[in-house]
C-alpha cells in the first residue's frame, strides 16, 4: 500500500505505462495551464489516442515544477462504482477501518493536502467519477484532478481538453520536414526498438506519409503498425495498409472516422496472427489486468492451442506488441492495452466463447484461493501477499462471476472463506463485506461456509465501528454455525465477540472467550485461527490482571509465529506485549517490542498496527522523561491514525493513559512548544516517522511560515493577525468567503490552535524570529 499521500513527492511515473515520450508539447503546456485554472480538467479522446501516456507526462512536468504530490489511480480494470471511492483510497495509502462513508474519509485526509489525483480511464464509471472528482475538489482546495475518458464528466467548473492524434505529415512534405512530424517521429522511435538496424532514408517519405496519414496519427495504432517492421519494408508496409483500409472506405466518401481507423488497424494485426494467437488473444480477454503464464496455460489452452503451446503463443502475441510483458520479483506477467482487450472480449462474443472461459477464469483463481489457504501458513508468506495484490483485479472479477447463480455462489463464499487474511491484511473491510453481501444474497438457503463469511462480515463491520452491522453479522453467523453443526465456524464467532469484548474493556470475556475459541481451533486443526487468538489471548490476560500468564501466553505466541516464519501475526503479537507492558509493566520491554513491529512493518506494509506502536512508543516516552519526543510520537501517531480513519480511544483501555500521557507532555513543555512538536510529529510522511522512532533520524527543523502553511495561507493568517472578520479578509483578497472559511480551518488544524487570537500570537512570534 502506498505510504500515504506523502510518499508520493518522490512521485515518478509507472515504467510500464511510459516508455520513451514523443511530441505532446503544446498538450502538456495546455494542460498544465488549465490545471492552473481550474480544479478539475479532464483528457478526451478515442480509445487509442494516448490520453493515458499524456496524463502521466502531465503529471511528472506538474511534480517537477511544482513539488505538489501526485497519485495516479487506473480504472480500467475496476468494474464495480461501489468500489471507486475505496480503490482511490487503497492508493492514497488511507485505510478503511471507519464506519463512515470512504468519501468522508478521504476527503478528510485530503483536506490540508496538495495532491494532483489522476483519475486514468473513467468512462465505464463516469458518473461515479463525476460524483467523486466534484465531492473532491469542492471539499479540499488544494486537491487538483485530472481526469482521462473517452467522454467528459459533465461537472461544472469542468475544463475539457481533447487529446487530437499526433501531426501528421502532408503531401509533398519534404523529408527533413517529414520526419520533425509527431506521428513519424513516434514511428521511428517504436520501429527502431524492434528493429535497432532500421534507418529512414529520402526514399521512405512518401510512404511514410501514406502511413501516418492512413492511421490518422493515432499512437495506438502507429505502434501497432511500426511493429511490423521487422519483417516490411516502409512501402510493404503502407502498401498493405491501403488494402486493409480500402474495405473500409469502399462506398463511402472520404476517410473511416477515427475510432473505426483503429478498429481496422486492429483487425489487420488480428489477420496477421497465426490461428492459435488469435484463440490466446481472445481468451485472454477475461483476465482482468495482468496475468501469469501459469494462469494462461490453465484458463486459455484447449482445442486448437493445446497447453503445451501456450508459451509459443504468447510470445508470439509479444513480437505483436498485442501482448505486454511486466516484471515483477520473482517472476513476468502480461497484460493487453485497454482497447487491444476490448477487442479480445468482441471476438470472444463472437464465437460464444464468454462462457466458457470466464468459469474456467473462475475455476483457477478459485484454486488459487485455495493454495492460499492451504499455504499462507506453510511457505512464503509475504509471496503470497504479494501474490494476492497483482491479482486482486482477477479475484474481483473471479467473485463477480460467483454471484451470477446460487451453485457459482458455494464456490465465491469459499472463495472468501480461503483467502479470509487478505482483506484483513490489506485493510479491504468495505469490499469484503461488500462480497460477502452479494454472495449472501445469490446463494441458496442452507448452503455449507456461509456462517464463515459471515463471521468475517462481523469482524470488518467491528474493525469498521459499525457495531449494529457487526451483532446482526456475528447473530446470523452463530445461528448458521449451531444449524449446520459447524464448531469451526462457531469458534470464530467467539473469536470475533471475544475481540469486542476486547476493543470494550471487558477484559474477564474477552480472556474467556478467546480461550474457549482456542480450544476449538486445536481440537480442529486450525493452526491459523489459533495463532490469531492467542495473542488476543494473551493480552486480555494480562489486563485482566494475570501479568505473568499473560507475558508467558504472549510470548509463546510470538516465538510460534517466529518458529513457523509468520510475519503477519507476530507483529501483532508483539505489538500486544508491547502494549501489556506499556499499560502494566516494563517500558524498556515495551520500546523494544515496539521497535521489532516497525521492522516488521518494511516487510508487511500494515499501517494500523503502525499507529497503535507510535501511540504506545509515544506514551513510553511521555513516562521516561522525553517530552518532546513523545509529542512528536503522538503527532506523528495521529496522523497515521487519521490516514486510516480511526482513532486508538476507540479502544477503552488506552483511552485513560492516553490522556494522562498528553498532561504529562503538556505539563512538561507548556501548551505551545507541546503543539509545534505535535505539528512537527504530524507533518512527517509515515516512513520518516518510523525512522525518527527508530531513532535512526532527527525532525528536520521547519520553518513554519514556509512549510506548516501554503503561501495563501501564511498570507490570510497575516491578516487574521489584523483583527479582521472572514468577509473583509474575503473582500480584500477577491476571494470567496466560503474560500476563506476553508483556509481558516486548515491554520487552525495545521497549528493546533483552537482560536484567532492564537493564529495572531503566532504570527507575531513568527515575525519576531525571522
Amino acid at each position: 500500500m502506498a505510504d500515504g499521500v506523502g510518499s508520493l513527492a518522490g512521485w515518478s511515473a509507472d515504467p510500464t505505462e511510459v516508455t520513451s515520450y514523443v511530441g505532446r508539447d503544446a498538450e502538456t503546456g495546455e494542460a498544465r495551464r488549465l490545471l492552473n485554472a481550474s480544479s478539475l480538467v479532464t483528457l478526451t479522446g478515442p480509445g487509442g489516442v494516448g490520453k493515458t501516456r499524456l496524463a502521466w507526462r502531465v503529471a511528472a512536468a506538474h511534480h517537477e515544477a511544482t513539488g505538489d504530490e501526485v497519485a495516479f489511480v487506473s480504472l480500467a480494470e475496476l468494474r464495480e462504482p461501489a468500489l471507486l471511492v475505496p480503490t482511490v483510497a487503497n492508493v492514497l495509502g488511507f485505510g478503511d477501518r471507519s464506519a463512515k462513508p470512504a468519501i468522508e474519509v478521504v476527503v478528510e485526509a485530503l483536506q490540508a493536502s496538495r495532491l494532483l489525483l489522476v483519475l486514468d480511464n473513467c468512462e465505464h464509471l463516469v458518473d461515479s467519477c463525476a460524483w467523486f472528482a466534484d465531492t473532491v475538489v469542492r471539499a479540499c482546495p488544494q486537491v487538483t484532478v485530472l481526469a482521462t475518458s473517452r467522454q467528459s464528466l459533465g461537472v461544472a467548473g469542468e475544463r475539457v481538453l481533447p487529446v487530437p492524434p499526433l501531426a501528421i505529415p502532408e503531401q509533398g512534405d519534404s523529408f527533413e520536414r517529414v520526419t520533425n512530424d509527431e506521428s513519424v517521429r513516434l514511428f521511428v522511435d517504436r520501429a527502431t526498438a524492434v528493429a535497432p538496424s532500421f534507418r529512414l532514408t529520402e526514399e521512405d517519405a512518401e510512404p511514410l506519409i501514406r502511413l501516418c496519414r492512413r492511421l490518422d496519427g493515432l499512437p495506438l495504432a502507429i505502434e501497432l503498425a511500426a511493429v511490423r517492421a521487422r519483417a516490411l519494408s516502409l512501402r510493404q508496409l503502407a502498401d498493405r495498409l491501403d488494402r486493409q483500409f480500402s474495405v473500409l472506405t469502399k462506398d463511402r466518401r472520404g476517410r473511416p472516422e477515427r475510432h473505426e481507423t483503429m478498429r481496422a488497424l486492429i483487425d489487420w494485426s488480428h489477420d496477421l496472427c497465426t490461428g492459435p494467437e488469435r484463440l490466446l488473444w481472445a481468451r485472454a480477454s477475461v483476465f482482468s489486468g495482468s496475468f501469469d503464464l501459469d494462469a494462461a496455460e490453465q484458463v486459455c489452452s484447449g482445442g486448437e492451442l493445446p497447453r503445451e503451446r501456450v508459451l509459443e503463443v504468447v510470445d508470439g502475441l509479444l513480437d505483436k506488441s498485442i501482448l505486454l510483458r511486466e516484471e515483477y520479483p520473482g517472476g513476468v506477467r502480461y497484460r493487453m492495452l485497454e482497447s487491444v482487450r476490448e477487442y479480445g472480449v468482441d471476438r470472444l462474443t463472437e464465437t460464444g466463447g464468454t462462457a466458457e472461459f470466464r468459469k474456467r477464469h473462475r475455476d483457477w483463481f478459485a484454486e488459487l484461493a485455495g493454495r492460499y489457504a492451504a499455504e499462507w501458513l506453510e511457505t512464503d508468506q509475504l509471496g503470497w501477499i504479494g501474490r494476492l495484490r497483482r491479482e486482486h483485479a482477477n479475484l474481483r472479477v473471479a467473485l463477480d462471476y460467483c454471484t451470477g447463480a446460487p451453485e457459482d455462489a458455494v464456490i465465491g463464499l469459499r472463495m472468501l472463506r480461503d483467502v479470509k487474511e487478505f482483506w484483513i491484511v490489506r485493510g479491504l473491510n468495505t469490499e469484503g463485506r461488500m462480497w460477502v453481501r452479494r454472495l449472501d444474497e445469490a446463494a441458496a438457503p442452507g448452503v455449507p461456509g456461509r456462517a464463515h463469511v459471515l463471521w468475517l462480515s462481523g469482524f470488518l463491520a467491528l474493525v469498521q465501528g459499525d457495531l449494529p452491522a457487526h451483532r446482526c453479522m456475528l447473530e446470523r453467523a452463530a445461528a448458521e454455525a449451531e444449524t449446520s453443526g459447524d464448531e469451526l465456524a462457531a469458534a470464530y464467532v467467539l473469536h470475533v465477540r471475544a475481540y469486542a469484548a476486547l476493543i470494550g474493556n471487558d477484559m474477564a470475556e474477552a480472556a474467556r472467550l478467546f480461550g474457549t475459541a482456542i480450544d476449538l481451533f486445536r481440537a480442529h486443526g486450525d493452526e491459523g485461527g489459533d495463532l490469531w487468538a492467542s495473542y488476543n489471548h494473551g493480552l486480555a490476560i494480562w489486563l485482566n490482571g494475570d501479568i505473568d500468564r499473560g507475558r508467558a501466553v504472549l510470548a509463546e505466541a510470538v516465538e510460534r509465529c517466529e518458529r513457523q516464519g509468520e510475519v503477519f501475526w507476530r507483529g501483532w503479537a508483539l505489538w500486544s506485549r508491547a502494549a501489556a507492558e506499556y499499560l502494566q509493566g516494563d517500558l524498556a520491554v515495551a520500546s523494544r517490542c515496539c521497535e521489532q513491529v516497525l521492522r516488521l512493518h518494511a516487510r508487511v506494509d500494515d499501517r494500523v498496527v503502525v499507529g497503535f506502536t507510535l501511540t504506545v512508543l509515544a506514551g513510553c516516552a511521555a513516562r521516561t522523561g522525553r517530552p518532546n519526543r513523545a509529542a512528536i510520537l503522538q503527532g506523528a501517531s495521529m496522523n497515521v491514525w487519521r490516514t486510516v480513519g480511526a482513532w486508538p480511544t476507540r479502544y477503552e483501555a488506552f483511552t485513560e493513559p492516553l490522556l494522562a500521557d498528553t498532561e504529562v507532555v503538556t505539563t512538561a513543555l507548556g501548551w505551545e512548544v507541546a503543539v509545534k512538536e505535535f505539528a512537527d510529529g504530524a507533518a512527517m510522511p509515515t516512513r520518516d516517522a518510523i525512522a525518527y522512532a527508530l531513532e535512526e533520524r532527527s525532525p528536520e527543523p521547519r520553518n513554519q511560515a514556509a512549510q506548516v502553511l501554503t503561501k495563501r495561507e501564511t498570507e490570510i493568517a497575516h491578516v487574521v493577525a489584523e483583527g479582521l472578520t472572514n468577509q473583509e479578509i474575503a473582500d480584500r483578497l477577491g476571494i470567496a468567503r466560503r474560500t476563506v472559511d476553508t483556509h481558516i480551518d486548515h491554520i487552525l488544524t495545521k497549528l493546533g490552535y483552537s482560536n484567532r487570537v492564537q493564529v495572531a500570537t503566532w504570527v507575531t512570534r513568527a515575525a519576531e524570529s525571522a
